[in-house]
């Protein structure tokens, strides 16, 4: 069983970052200028970084029978929520409110990382990721993208990999 260490901001640093580093994990950080009139936090993080839509991917906070989950899609897409609720056994999945969302993981909309949360949650990532040699996730605020491999992002949250995105 992994020692737990406690997780200290380091200067221009997030939660997200540390637990990489931590981990001894291999990423790159990609920081760019946010907008905050942009309707897309996804969109936005893609184009600023020159990077393909389905290989940048957002961090959803959705309920799932009453247990917050997170679900890691392409942002060229929508999160099927019935897929995933299946992919966690789950019956019914409907987005988390989005106070309870920023509260649970510590993070803020449009900066939430599936890395480095205040609280554990069960995460499902999208099977699309599998295709990329390596993905982008937020690191923890708007404007801040790690890129990573997926079997990286997998082994770090402990996530489920399965089909719950859709064009």
């Amino acid at each position: 069983m992994a020692k737990k260490q406690k997780k200290q901001q380091q200067p221009g640093g997030t939660p997200a970052t540390v637990a990489l580093t931590a981990a001894g994990t291999a990423y790159t950080v990609h920081s760019y200028d946010h907008d905050p009139s942009h309707p897309s936090y996804g969109e936005e993080a893609a184009k600023a970084m020159g990077v393909s839509p389905d290989r940048v991917f957002k961090t959803l906070v959705a309920d799932v029978d009453g247990t917050l989950t997170v679900a890691v899609v392409p942002v060229a897409g929508q999160l099927d929520l019935k897929a995933l609720a299946s992919a966690v056994g789950g019956k019914r999945a409907t987005m988390a409110d989005p106070s309870l969302a920023e509260r649970t993981t510590g993070y803020v909309r449009g900066g939430i990382s599936p890395l480095g949360q205040r609280k554990k949650l069960p995460t499902v990532l999208d099977a699309s990721a599998s295709a990329h040699a390596t993905i982008c996730v937020s690191a923890g605020r708007r404007g801040l993208e790690v890129e990573l491999s997926p079997e990286d992002l997998t082994g770090l949250t402990e996530a489920v990999v399965a089909p719950i995105g859709r064009a």
